[in-house]
């Protein structure tokens, strides 16, 4: 078993009808090329984008900013930011009683971020303008409750014939 383990076995399937030892050759070349390509994606660090945490945001070697968002619809703004490709940390600061959010972000990306914050901002205002569906339809409720209440019901009917 501990032999199985050690040793690694490595398959290639060729396509072609006589193989030949320079179409080997190409094949085994290929192969060491993948191999190594491999390789070099696994010693570079991992590149975060998006929503990250704050470690990794340090760890880009960039000047940092922040940003107070007191809005706890904080969904929507990672909405905004993933559409501009920013790179972003978000921090909950529970410190002051309605809890605020601190937005990390890379100092070069100042002035994508203020464009974001921008669109975001008019986003939040628009909805705040516009009446919830929910509280529209409560009117509406009330409305023909009173329509319903108006109409009076005819118990009886008149059956008499007209000439």
């Amino acid at each position: 078993m501990q032999d199985e383990v050690n040793t690694k076995v490595v398959a290639i399937m060729i396509k072609g009808g006589k193989i030949s030892a320079e179409v080997l050759k190409k094949a085994l070349d290929k192969f060491v090329q993948e191999i190594e390509k491999a390789q070099k994606q696994m010693q570079q660090p991992k590149t975060y984008r998006g929503k990250q945490s704050i470690k990794h945001l340090m760890s880009q070697n960039a000047a940092i900013s922040n940003i107070e968002v007191t809005d706890g619809n904080i969904k929507s703004f990672e909405r905004t930011a993933s559409k501009y490709g920013l790179d972003f940390a978000l921090k909950k600061d529970v410190s002051v009683e309605p809890p605020s959010y601190l937005v990390f972000f890379k100092g070069r990306d100042v002035d994508v971020m203020t464009a974001a914050f921008k669109e975001f901002s008019a986003k939040t205002v628009k909805q705040k303008e516009q009446p919830s569906i929910r509280h529209k339809l409560d009117q509406e409720k009330a409305q023909s409750k009173a329509q319903h209440k108006e109409k009076a019901k005819v118990k009886t009917k008149d059956r008499s014939v007209e000439l």
